[in-house]
């Protein structure tokens, strides 16, 4: 199998479709970080232990919907069927409520860190900012499937928490982000604080 194909040596590409556009559009641009995005979750898996093989095991199913994710934004709006749907949001929402409840409650921002992994899932959580930033300004351009957006906005939810659950799992302490003050009431429910 030939990988390299040569259409893409001045700077275009083909999107679904068969339209050609350049390699810095915004459409391009949206898919281009949520493949980083996919890519840094692969690292991450590739760095989990044994015990940790339920939440590898889901990581793998977020790899797959961050796929789905990127097809949907290289599809201009009627070319075909999109992918990500309202039941993918309720169902990474589902996953948010359950991780969140099994540490601590925070008060204040938490600094990226602690464990390795938990490191790693916030690198991942920006990513997925970057490419939601992306997704928005793709969006201002032309018409999207409004699920991905708001997926992708639920995914670094998801990180966050997943990274909260690591490091309480492995027994470290979060750094807190200690000039802030009170960010988060406990009044609050999980489903405001999104």
């Amino acid at each position: 199998m030939q990988i390299y194909t040569k259409r893409g040596d001045y700077g275009n590409t083909n999107i679904i479709g068969g339209r050609t556009v350049k390699k810095d559009s915004t459409r391009v641009e949206a898919y281009g970080t949520v493949d980083e995005a996919n890519s840094l979750l692969g690292y991450i898996i590739s760095q989990m232990n044994e015990q940790e093989e339920a939440l590898k095991n889901e990581l793998v199913e977020m790899q797959q919907y961050l796929f789905d994710c990127g097809t949907d934004l290289a599809t201009p709006h009627g070319k075909k069927d999109y992918k990500v749907t309202a039941e993918m949001v309720e169902w990474i929402e589902s996953r948010i409520d359950v991780y969140a409840e099994i540490p601590d409650v925070i008060e204040s921002f938490v600094l990226p860190g602690g464990h390795p992994v938990a490191s790693l899932l916030h690198m991942a959580r920006t990513t997925v900012r970057r490419a939601e930033r992306r997704i928005v300004s793709l969006a201002a351009e032309e018409e999207t499937n409004p699920h991905v957006s708001i997926f992708m906005n639920r995914l670094s939810d998801y990180l966050f928490a997943v990274a909260r659950l690591v490091n309480h799992q492995a027994g470290i302490k979060e750094p807190l982000y200690e000039r802030g003050g009170k960010v988060f009431h406990t009044s609050l429910t999980k489903k405001d604080i999104r």
